[in-house]
C-alpha cells in the first residue's frame, strides 16, 4: 500500500431535484463550504439529473464551488438515432468530470451488461472524463460465496485490456447491491476486504502502478455516522452517497467525516 489518496466523496441524486430544486440544494451547499474549507486530501462531486445538469454546472462555476459536476450515465455512442439518450460528448462539452457507469440499479432495471459498461467507459474515457465504475454484488452471491468472484468478473470486464495510466485514473464504486437504498450498510471490514479485492484484480489487470493510484469508492447506504470508519480503512478511498448526498447538511458532513 502506498499513502492515502485523495478521497473521493460522489453524491448521486438519482431521480430526484428537478432544475429548481437543484439550484436550491446547491446554493445550500456553497453556503456550507463556505463556512469552512473541505478537509485536506478530499475531493466532492454532485450527479444530478440530466435535466438539472446545465443549472448546476452554472451555479458551481460561477460561485467558483470546489466541487466537481458529474452525470449518473451516458451513452455509448455520440451520437445517433438513441431517443432518450444522452452521450458522453455532450456531458463533456457541460464540464462533467465524473460519470457513473454500471450502478446496480441500471444493471437491474434496465438490463445493463458487462459488455454494455465497458463500451460506455470506453466513450467517457475517450471525451476527457473519468468513470465511475459501479461494481457489487447481490444479496445471493454473498450468501453463495460468490462475491468477490462476481466483482472481479465487473472489473475484469470493464478495465482488461487498458494501459495502467489510463486504469489508475479510474474510479471503481463497490456498492453490495444488498446495501443500496435499504438502510443496510457493509460493515467496515466487509467494505475494506472488498476494496482490497477490487485493487488486486486491478493490479492483475494492470500493474502495481495503477493497483496502487485508482480509487475505490464504497457506496451503500452511507450516512454521517458510518463515513468516518469507512473512510478511515486503508483500501477505501471515497463514499459514492445516495439518499443522504440530498440533504446538503448530511451531505457536508459526510465530506468532513473524520477518517
Amino acid at each position: 500500500m502506498t499513502d492515502k489518496r485523495t478521497a473521493l466523496v460522489s453524491g448521486n441524486w438519482k431521480m430526484h431535484e428537478n432544475h429548481f430544486e437543484a439550484l436550491k440544494l446547491v446554493q445550500e451547499l456553497a453556503a456550507l463550504v463556505r463556512a469552512a474549507a473541505l478537509p485536506e486530501g478530499r475531493e466532492v462531486s454532485i450527479h444530478p439529473p440530466f435535466t438539472s445538469i446545465r443549472t448546476v454546472q452554472t451555479a458551481v462555476e460561477t460561485d467558483h464551488l470546489p466541487i466537481a459536476l458529474g452525470a449518473q450515465n451516458c451513452h455509448h455512442e455520440d451520437r445517433g438515432a438513441f431517443t432518450g439518450e444522452v452521450s458522453a460528448e455532450m456531458l463533456a462539452k457541460l464540464n462533467v468530470a465524473y460519470v457513473i457507469t454500471g450502478h446496480s440499479e441500471r444493471r437491474t432495471h434496465c438490463g445493463e451488461t458487462d459488455v454494455d459498461v465497458r463500451r460506455k467507459v470506453d466513450a467517457i474515457l475517450a471525451h476527457g472524463m473519468h468513470p465511475v465504475i459501479c461494481v457489487g454484488e447481490t444479496l445471493d452471491e454473498r450468501v453463495a460465496g460468490d462475491a468477490a468472484h462476481r466483482v472481479r468478473e465487473q472489473v475484469s470486464a470493464a478495465l482488461s485490456g487498458r494501459s495502467g495510466e489510463v486504469v489508475g485514473g479510474v474510479v471503481v464504486a463497490y456498492e453490495p447491491i444488498w446495501a443500496i437504498g435499504t438502510g443496510e450498510t457493509a460493515s467496515v471490514d466487509d467494505a475494506e476486504q472488498m476494496c482490497a479485492t477490487i485493487r488486486e484484480e486491478v493490479g492483475r489487470l494492470a500493474g502495481a502502478g495503477a493497483a496502487a493510484a485508482v480509487r475505490v469508492q464504497y457506496g451503500g447506504s452511507v450516512t454521517p455516522e458510518s463515513a468516518g470508519a469507512l473512510l478511515a480503512a486503508p483500501n477505501v478511498d471515497g463514499l459514492l452517497v445516495g439518499g443522504a448526498s440530498l440533504d446538503a447538511e448530511r451531505f457536508v458532513a459526510i465530506v468532513r467525516a473524520r477518517a
